[in-house]
């Protein structure tokens, strides 16, 4: 089940995602740094690191809405929040990867 947040960002949990993700209805963009990608990830992820994130150049993919994660919600929250200034739909994973594999879904290491 998915909330907005008092600045518009839509919050989705970690099950909500892997479903759009199942449905092919999501583009996830992992903004952790790259060693932490390297190490474990969430399968289809992209990764745009926030300390060289740029929301003009998000890769451009209309059919399907942009969600960003992270470890645990901070950077992924901060990204969505400069994806919504910019005047796009912005959504960020509550939790994490962290909450990810605490539900016991797929990664890849």
């Amino acid at each position: 089940m998915n909330r907005v947040t008092t600045d518009g960002v839509i919050e989705y949990v970690p099950q909500d995602v892997q479903g759009l993700l199942d449905e092919g209805r999501i583009l996830l963009i992992d903004v952790r740094e790259p060693d932490e990608y390297a190490q474990e990830r969430i399968p289809g992820a992209l990764l745009y690191p926030l300390s060289t994130f740029d929301a003009a150049h998000l890769p451009a993919d209309g059919a399907r809405a942009v969600v960003f994660h992270c470890a645990a919600g901070g950077r992924s929250l901060t990204a969505a929040r400069l994806r919504k200034a910019t005047g796009q739909p912005a959504a960020h994973m509550a939790g994490g990867i962290a909450a990810w594999k605490a539900l016991g879904l797929p990664t890849v290491s």
